[in-house]
């Protein structure tokens, strides 16, 4: 499992796993968010509204979920599930507050945190991005600071300052 903050490579990181373990394959989280340019439902994301979030939670359907920068993302264990059952690792992209419940609900799950070089630098991505507003970025940005504070709960860290470098230690990682 993935995670570390907004900006980090998370994303990119995670094609690379993907791309070179075939025993590995994406858990697609819902979110009450709304898609980004070129965003799938149901390949990139579940978007669900509130109400059908509220539904998953009422279910106890969700392995984890949280309120992140106002927007709710949650797995699904249905999904984690089936993968395991078919003998895959199911690959979770998700934030740091979700990382920490899935550890209190699966003991056994390996957790990755994707160290940014620095806060300037997270500051560049994500306004690189091009897809936040100012306030946007300060709030992703504030987040980051109390989630690195979490990175010594994790099983592994890898710091992602140069991509190719990050992707080689994280494949050695998962198929470890």
């Amino acid at each position: 499992m993935l995670s570390g903050p907004s900006g980090v490579g998370k994303g990119t990181l995670a094609s690379r796993v993907l791309s070179a373990c075939s025993d590995v394959v994406p858990s697609v989280s819902c979110t009450t968010r709304e898609p980004r340019e070129g965003e799938v439902d149901g390949v990139d994301y579940h978007f669900v509204d509130d109400a059908a979030f509220d539904r998953l939670i009422a279910e106890d359907a969700l392995l984890e979920w949280a309120e992140v920068h106002g927007e709710r993302y949650g797995t699904l264990e249905s999904e984690v599930d089936r993968a395991i059952g078919r003998g895959l690792s199911p690959l979770l992209e998700i934030d740091v507050q979700g990382a920490l419940k899935v550890r209190e609900r699966r003991p056994d799950a390996f957790l990755i945190f994707i160290e940014p070089p620095s806060t300037e630098e997270l500051r560049k991505r994500l306004e690189g991005r091009g897809t936040e507003t100012p306030d946007r970025i300060e709030l992703r940005l504030a987040n980051a600071e109390r989630e690195m504070s979490c990175a010594d709960r994790y099983d592994a860290r890898v710091l992602n300052d140069d991509i190719d470098r990050a992707a080689e230690e994280l494949i050695e990682l998962v198929r470890g």
